[in-house]
């Protein structure tokens, strides 16, 4: 049925042209409901750690200096600061990220159907990620994807179907809705610590592009997984990345790619429940196509 892209049916799903996108389905309704999810206090981060040295997987590691002091001043008298400079490739394939609905260019158009060519070499003039700028609240629901098959992860070249999914609901006893963040986990992030890193670009386990279906169903606002969300090779010719196509330009849903659930999925476990309140404060960058992300769960 992918065998050519196809927009799946978006119903009530759809955000019209422009927009926050799929943010839309978070109101202040359902921020309040999420916030009740909040039963232990626990805190949990779903962001994996920034690297700094080449991998198979991360040609370009992000670039981290101490600016001063000065070695030799440091252990002088007085008083001295130490200071940072980083730089990262945002949408790289190791580093935690927030694809903003600029990011994605379809047919010379953004989601909603703006021009492309609102994206230049100074910045994205619509669509960029400084739409979640007040911060993305809401319910987080975790479907571990490994755990229902009886696997402590998915190979590369896997898919994440719709049935999955719908699976992981009834054996988790979960119900996704509109307005909530679903995050899908593949065990990318437990395979490469345990076996090393590998070339992601190349094969990776994720979402299969029917899967997008039952996002735009249950009206998701947010989609993150531990991968690239995007299953690799592509099992729809010609497309590279359909999940990105379908999820961010047809539905308007913000994605996160390598996110890590290794610290999440084991109390999930423990207290017998998959659904959380969950924070994401991407960074204030006007212009951006996304941003580095450090999500958080509320347990």
């Amino acid at each position: 049925m992918y065998a050519r892209l196809r927009t799946p049916p978006a119903g009530k799903a759809a955000a019209a042209p422009g927009g926050r996108g799929a943010l839309a389905t978070i109101t202040p309704d359902t921020v309040r409901a999420a916030a009740a999810e909040v039963r232990t206090g626990r805190t949990v981060t779903l962001a994996s750690p920034i690297e700094t040295a080449p991998a198979p997987d991360n040609p370009h590691p992000a670039g981290h200096r101490l600016t001063s002091p000065p070695e030799a001043e440091a252990e002088g008298a007085g008083l001295h600061f130490a200071t940072d400079h980083f730089g990262m490739d945002v949408h790289g394939d190791a580093q935690s990220h927030l694809d903003a609905l600029c990011h994605v260019v379809y047919g010379g158009t953004l989601h909603g159907g703006i021009p492309a060519t609102t994206v230049t070499a100074d910045g994205a003039s619509a669509l960029s990620v400084e739409l979640a700028r007040d911060g993305i609240v809401g319910r987080g629901v975790l479907f571990d994807i490994p755990r229902l098959r009886g696997v402590p992860w998915l190979e590369p070249g896997d898919h994440v179907t719709a049935d999955d999914l719908r699976a992981a609901e009834d054996a988790q006893r979960v119900r996704v809705g509109a307005g909530d963040i679903l995050l899908v986990r593949v065990g990318h992030r437990r395979r490469r610590i345990e076996t090393g890193p590998w070339d992601a670009a190349r094969a990776r386990a994720g979402l299969h592009p029917e899967a997008v279906e039952f996002l735009a169903e249950r009206q998701v606002a947010v989609l993150g997984g531990d991968g690239n969300n995007d299953t690799a090779p592509s099992p729809t010719e010609g497309v590279d990345f359909p999940v990105h196509v379908l999820a961010i330009h047809a539905l308007g849903i913000h994605l996160m790619d390598y996110l890590q659930f290794e610290d999440l999925a084991p109390l999930c476990e423990q207290e017998g429940r998959w659904s959380f309140l969950c924070v994401v404060a991407p960074l204030r960058l006007p212009a951006a196509t996304g941003s580095p992300v450090n999500p958080i769960a509320i347990l």
